[in-house]
């Protein structure tokens, strides 16, 4: 089954991105993108507890409507390490609780955890309080983000996760190499959702000023590269060729695309409609594709534009 086109909120809650220049829409221009993007069949929606007012946007946008909601559960940034267990349990509860009515929802479609290493953190006291809430049905699915490999491995290992979302894009050769991809394949019932497939919009741009200032980065070189690619294989933009990369890949359930505006979407809904690469396209594209630095791939790394 092909890959299906989720909603990335991010920017409906936050001025989110490398390329966006537009900020944080208004709250009727959200509102309307988000009732546009279910017009066209988009059903599924991620957010976060983070993301500014994103979760209380979808609410308002998709009250009653048919829709999976995936949310993440707060950072739970000032929750101290060695905090009592019940503290711990009252802050989870606390960002289900917030979230649910945010989202005007009486369950969670998919839960995430925002940092991996609270699967474990808090003596496994974060973990064991959402699969108490899975068992009451307050929670339907339990899922990680993920920012590296190892991340993955570990998540994957969990029986309990049911649901990954980790960053992935044609320049993106650490999940292939650190045998992520062999693991995803042994959990077939696992859902996995990519996201970063422009990498903050920078693949895409074409416009070097964009790109992040890092050793070994020449970004006119890999625009070059990219535009090549788009051309050899029939594609109509970078933008086309990353989401079709990203499609062609058939371990992937979804691909999050964050959207800021009306425009953006009917772009991004008319690259749906068109082919994703077959495999062995893909498999081309890797072989091409030069091996770039790790920074490149962690957006959370890059130096501040200036």
């Amino acid at each position: 089954m092909p890959a299906e086109l989720v909603l990335g909120a991010v920017q409906l809650g936050l001025p989110y991105g490398a390329t966006n220049r537009t900020g944080q829409p208004s709250h009727a221009a959200a509102l309307r993108l988000v009732g546009r993007a279910f017009d066209h069949g988009i059903s599924t929606f991620d957010t976060a507890r983070a993301y500014g007012n994103s979760e209380e946007r979808l609410g308002e946008a998709l009250s009653a409507r048919p829709v999976r909601m995936v949310t993440k559960l707060s950072p739970l940034a000032t929750l101290a390490e060695d905090a009592p267990r019940e503290t711990v349990r009252a802050e989870v509860d606390a960002s289900i609780a917030q979230s649910l009515c945010a989202l005007r929802q009486d369950r969670i479609d998919c839960l995430m955890l925002h940092r991996a290493a609270h699967r474990i953190s808090h003596n496994g006291a974060i973990w064991e309080r959402l699969i108490e809430r899975v068992e009451e049905g307050v929670i339907l699915a339990l899922g990680v983000s993920v920012q590296s490999p190892q991340e993955a491995l570990e998540a994957l290992a969990c029986p309990d996760v049911q649901h990954l979302q980790m960053p992935f894009n044609l320049l993106d050769w650490r999940w292939r190499h650190d045998g992520v991809i062999a693991a995803i394949l042994a959990r077939p019932r696992v859902t996995i959702h990519v996201r970063s497939v422009f990498l903050q919009g920078v693949l895409a741009a074409r416009d070097p000023s964009v790109w992040p200032r890092l050793s070994g980065i020449r970004a006119t070189e890999l625009i070059a590269h990219i535009d090549a690619l788009v051309e050899d294989f029939g594609r109509c933009s970078p933008a086309d060729l990353c989401l079709a990369y990203a499609r062609g890949q058939q371990w992937v359930d979804g691909v999050v695309v964050g959207m800021e505006t009306e425009d953006q979407l009917e772009t991004n809904v008319s690259l749906f409609l068109r082919p994703p690469l077959l495999p062995p396209e893909c498999r081309r594209i890797e072989a091409r594709c030069p091996h770039v630095p790790e920074a490149l791939l962690n957006p959370a790394s890059w130096p501040a534009l200036g």
